[in-house]
């Protein structure tokens, strides 16, 4: 009982930001440039801030080379996940218009504005390392078959560009955990007054990225969620099959216990944010990412308790 209690206090302290995120985009504080415009210091400022401030506080050289080597587990989840994603397509029978979203839904989490303030919320700071390094994956990923799939969607035959996916990859977030990685591994002390302004700055990352989470379900509309095929094969994908594949995957392994109950977690976060922007651009179906971004994310709040205290008989 105290698990689920401190779950549900966890999502709480969560919900009270998305919720100030919606009502104030409902009071007309935040338009569309407004939500870009957090969403740039979320990922382009706070978030690498973030990173090396909390990677060379929270890691030292030893325990860096024991963790990176696990990044296999979330890597072989989202090859599976994705081939597990064509067959959900078929299943479900989803429209042929939208198959590189679904399948780019099904298999990515948003590890992010969803998955780093809830571990932190649940788990705190101590789960960070473990955070960043399924992130790296995720966003990998992503940039790159994720984008594929969406492009395809948008206009037939897709185009893989090289550069522009590595400017996506190597995105300030990961140059950001690079970073940190590079002065852990180096044993390379930063002056004080640096590492306490990155602590600082880095401090938006949870609160900014709650709030842009509002923004965003205020501008997709609750009243446009809908329960069809199209959207209960990502809510299948998201909240089911994701982390069932990664508990299979973990819970055999002798890694870290905090280790395995991160890793499934993220594995069950909801949509990336970053999938409407992607389907904009790439004239994709918008405004189906945009509401499956928002579904999954109203009832993250509710399966991540539950999930917490499953992942909590974890040993």
């Amino acid at each position: 009982m105290a698990v689920f209690v401190r779950s549900i206090s966890g999502v709480l302290i969560i919900l009270v930001m998305i919720g100030l995120g919606y009502i104030l985009s409902r009071r007309g504080w935040f338009d569309e440039q407004s939500r870009r415009l957090i969403a740039r210091l979320v990922t382009q400022i706070a978030l690498p801030a973030y990173m090396i401030s909390t990677i060379t506080t929270q890691f030292s050289a030893q325990t860096l080379k024991s963790t990176l080597p696990d990044l296999r587990f979330p890597i072989v989840s989202m090859l599976i996940m994705f081939g597990l994603s064509v067959i959900a397509f078929h299943g479900f029978k989803i429209h042929p218009e939208r198959r590189g979203l679904f399948e780019a839904m099904f298999a990515n989490s948003n590890t992010v504005f969803v998955g780093l303030p809830v571990n932190e919320a649940l788990f705190g700071p101590k789960s960070m390392p473990f955070v960043l390094v399924y992130y790296m994956a995720n966003t990998t990923f992503f940039w790159t078959l994720g984008a594929y799939l969406i492009q395809r969607d948008g206009q037939g035959t897709a185009t893989f560009n090289l550069v522009t996916t590595l400017k996506k990859i190597f995105s300030p977030p990961l140059l950001g955990f690079m970073l940190g990685v590079v002065l852990v591994l180096l044993d390379i002390q930063l002056p004080t007054w640096i590492m306490k302004d990155f602590s600082y700055i880095g401090g938006l990352t949870v609160p900014l990225s709650m709030i842009f989470i509002g923004t965003a379900i205020a501008g997709a509309g609750v009243q446009n969620i809908r329960l069809n095929r199209d959207s209960l094969g990502i809510l299948f994908g998201r909240f089911l099959v994701a982390p069932t594949l990664m508990a299979c995957l973990v819970i055999p392994t002798p890694m870290p216990v905090l280790m395995k109950q991160v890793f499934i977690l993220q594995a069950a976060m909801p949509v990336m944010t970053n999938a409407p922007v992607v389907a904009k651009l790439y004239h994709a179906d918008t405004d189906y990412a945009a509401i499956m971004v928002t579904e999954t994310t109203l009832l993250s709040l509710v399966v991540i308790p539950i999930l917490m205290v499953i992942v909590q008989q974890i040993h």
